[in-house]
């Protein structure tokens, strides 16, 4: 989508010429500099009973006296924030999308200034809301006609604005890509595929990409991601990717995405019902590519890398099975206790893998437990940090991105059922706590460097009538790493 911004005030938008003059709305009343023609439209749908001042509201005014645009969108966001205003404005570009408009203008009515969150999200939900899947469903509708977005602004507020158009922009990118991958079904969305997805990057947009196989992986040591794949006949993929926008002098933050792109929950395995929606448990390894994604086009001054382990976990002859004990990367054996928990089977190798890299952070990103969604639903992802400082980062790039996040504890207590008898440790604990034990569990590999663990298993996507990847938490991602530039 083409992003511009234009300089407007509130008694000149019944000269702005669009297909849809959106006029999102803050608070209880109308400003007293409204344009005219706008306010008489607004107190008009008002009286009638047609429109209210109320979060959620919309309506869509065709050739409003007065106003130059062809139609004319009134959207109230209730209090004045970044996340009213974003699930406003995305109200009224539904409405316009539908019908056939090719140039939506914005302009916030009642806020306080537009600056650089509200450019961002504005950005997001204009690409949210033209986003279609359709590579494995032909009947997909047509795309949207909605191709440019104008941001009205004052000329003061024109440098903040052009600022988050342009991150917005960048994070959109980086969550369609995101958004794409897991929608793709598991036949589609390979490791092999996952390993193309970065090649490309590193075509379009200068990105360094080193894809491992497995003779590779056997080298290196790796017996638990190995363990992992080794019930499947697709082949493994370790994926490698560097942006390098700093010197090599300066550590480099790594991000380790969680790639299993079917997870039918091998020898232990999963129910039948919604075990299709397992094609989303490659969510993490989609989301740090996304984030790569958005990192690169924005191009700030630090160094990133990505890490993704990538295989399939299926029952098979070859399969690990419940008791086998297997030795990691770090040299830790594990007695596999249920090969469901296999997420961080494969994260465990990246993580060790990472401290070649001299990180100033790591932080992994997966779709690890059915745990989590029971603690936090689909709302926060769960977040663990080694340290308070992390933690509070994580959790301002959330709020930032309107990503949100919640820390979970680490309390070493709640190692205890991680105990086994044939092995340093056990892949899983009781259920209680799930979410925290499979946490403490990569705690273990990660005693090098700062650590920070996000598990996604209730934010990466969507069941139901909106099935389909979110592309979360590329937002939160990119905040967090964009807070590290020089």
């Amino acid at each position: 989508m083409d992003f511009r911004t234009q300089s407007a005030s509130l008694d000149t938008l019944a000269g702005i010429n669009a297909d849809a003059l959106i006029v999102v709305i803050a608070g209880e009343a109308l400003p007293a500099k409204l344009d005219k023609a706008v306010a008489d439209a607004a107190k008009d749908a008002i009286k009638l009973g047609d429109f209210e001042l109320k979060a959620g509201k919309t309506l869509l005014v065709q050739r409003a006296p007065g106003v130059k645009s062809a139609r004319l969108v009134l959207a109230a966001a209730g209090p004045a924030s970044p996340k009213s205003a974003k699930a406003a404005v995305a109200a009224a570009l539904g409405l316009v999308k539908a019908r056939n408009a090719a140039h939506a203008a914005v302009i916030y009515v009642g806020f306080d200034g537009l600056d650089e969150a509200l450019a961002e999200q504005t950005a997001l939900a204009a690409a949210d809301a033209v986003y279609t899947y359709r590579h494995t469903k032909p009947s997909a509708p047509a795309a949207s006609a909605l191709s440019k977005l104008t941001l009205l602004a004052d000329k003061a507020a024109a440098k903040a604005v052009k600022l988050g158009l342009d991150r917005g922009q960048a994070i959109a990118a980086g969550v369609e890509l995101a958004k794409e991958c897991g929608n793709r079904p598991g036949n589609y969305a390979t490791p092999t595929f996952l390993a193309e997805q970065a090649k490309a990057l590193a075509k379009s947009h200068g990105i360094k990409v080193e894809i491992l196989d497995r003779k590779a992986v056997e080298k290196l040591g790796m017996g638990s991601f190995l363990a992992v794949a080794q019930g499947s006949d697709e082949p493994l993929k370790f994926i490698v990717a560097k942006y390098e926008g700093a010197p090599k002098t300066q550590a480099p933050v790594v991000l380790v995405g969680k790639g299993l792109t079917f997870d039918s929950g091998g020898i232990s395995l999963k129910p039948g019902a919604e075990m299709d929606e397992m094609k989303f448990d490659m969510g993490g390894a989609a989301g740090v590519l996304g984030t790569l994604r958005a990192v690169a086009e924005l191009k700030p001054k630090l160094n990133l890398v990505v890490l993704i382990p990538s295989c399939e976990n299926m029952p098979s002859g070859k399969a690990l099975k419940p008791g086998d004990v297997i030795t990691s990367m770090a040299g830790q054996t594990i007695e596999v206790l249920n090969t469901d928990a296999e997420g961080r089977l494969i994260l465990c190798d990246a993580l060790t893998y990472a401290e070649r890299f001299k990180p100033a952070v790591v932080v992994d990103v997966a779709t690890l437990t059915g745990a989590c969604v029971i603690a936090l639903g689909g709302v926060r992802s769960g977040m663990y940090a080694s340290d308070d400082a992390l933690a509070a980062a994580l959790t301002a790039a959330g709020e930032q991105a309107l990503d949100p996040c919640w820390r979970m504890p680490l309390d070493e207590e709640y190692e205890e059922g991680l105990k086994s008898n044939f092995a340093d440790v056990a892949n899983v604990g009781s259920r209680a706590g799930g979410s925290i034990t499979a946490a403490l569990f990569l705690k273990r590999f990660t005693s090098k460097y700062r650590w920070g663990h996000l598990d996604i298993a209730g934010t990466a996507w969507k069941s139901g009538a909106a099935k389909g990847g979110t592309g979360r938490p590329v937002g939160l991602l990119t905040h967090f790493v964009l807070s590290h530039a020089k």
